[in-house]
C-alpha cells in the first residue's frame, strides 16, 4: 500500500475512537429538566428567513470544515444529521443523503464551554450555577425520549440532560423569542444547556426527520480547538 494511503488509513482508525460521548434516550433523568413549559410560538423574522433559505446562509470556517468532513466520510451513516454552530447561534439540517433541509437560529447554554460539569444531569435547575449552564460540544447520537413533565424531547446528551426542542417562553427577562429573532447570534446564550429552536422549524422539519430512528448531532466547540472535539476533520487534508 502506498505510504500516503497508509497514513490516511491510520488516521481514520484513530479518529474513529476519538469522538465525544454519545447520548441515549432511556428513562427520565433524575434532574429537573428546564423545558417543562409549553412551547412558545416563534418569531418569523429571522427564523423564517433562515429556515427557508437552505444553505444560503454563510457558514463559519469551523462549520464548513465539519460539513465537508461529514459529506466526504459519510460519518452520519444512514441517519439525518445537523450541525449546531454555537458561536454563530445557527443550526444546519440535512437528510441522510446529505441534502440540505434548512438553517435556523438556536438558543444555547448561557455559559461558554464545551464540557458538562460532573453530575449536572442529576441537579435541579435551582442547583445549577451560571458557569455550569453550558451546551456540550461533540458528536452525539440523538434520539427521542421522555423528559420531566411527560414531554417527549430529542435527547442530545441524555447523561447531562441536554435536549433539543421547540423554544419555550421562559421568563420575561430572558426574552427568548426576541433573541431568536435577532439578526445576531451573540445574544443566543440563555438556556441551562438545552438547545431551543423555532417552534415551526422543530415541528415541521426536525421532529418528522428524527422521530423514527434519531440522527447525528454535531455541536461545534466555542472554547476548545475544533480538532480536539472532531479529530477526524484533519483527514480532509489527505482526502
Amino acid at each position: 500500500m502506498p505510504a500516503n494511503l497508509m497514513v490516511l488509513a491510520g488516521m481514520l482508525a484513530l479518529g474513529a475512537l476519538a469522538v465525544a460521548p454519545v447520548g441515549s434516550a432511556a428513562a427520565e433523568p433524575s434532574g429537573t429538566l428546564e423545558e417543562r413549559r409549553a412551547p412558545a410560538k416563534s418569531p418569523s423574522v429571522r427564523a423564517g428567513e433562515l429556515a427557508g433559505s437552505g444553505m444560503g446562509v454563510p457558514q463559519s470556517e469551523a462549520a464548513s470544515r465539519v460539513l465537508d468532513w461529514v459529506a466526504a466520510s459519510r460519518d452520519n451513516g444512514e441517519l439525518p444529521y445537523m450541525v449546531i454552530d454555537k458561536n454563530a447561534g445557527l443550526l444546519s439540517l440535512f437528510n441522510a443523503d446529505g441534502e440540505p433541509l434548512g438553517v435556523a437560529p438556536v438558543l444555547i447554554g448561557v455559559a461558554a464551554g464545551d464540557d458538562a460539569s460532573p453530575g449536572v444531569g442529576s441537579k435541579k435547575l435551582s442547583e445549577i450555577g451560571p458557569a455550569e449552564r453550558t451546551t456540550p460540544a461533540g458528536r452525539f447520537l440523538a434520539k427521542y425520549g421522555w423528559a420531566a413533565g411527560n414531554q417527549k424531547v430529542l435527547w442530545i446528551d441524555y447523561a447531562t440532560s441536554v435536549a433539543l426542542h421547540a423554544v419555550v417562553r421562559g421568563s420575561r427577562r430572558e426574552r427568548r423569542l426576541e433573541r431568536l429573532a435577532s439578526p445576531s447570534g451573540e445574544d443566543n446564550r440563555v438556556t441551562f444547556g438545552c438547545i431551543n429552536v423555532p417552534t415551526e422549524f422543530y415541528a415541521d422539519t426536525i421532529r418528522p426527520l428524527f422521530e423514527e430512528a434519531g440522527g447525528i448531532v454535531y455541536v461545534l466547540p466555542d472554547t476548545r480547538p475544533l480538532e480536539d472535539v472532531f479529530p477526524r476533520v484533519q483527514v480532509m487534508a489527505y482526502l
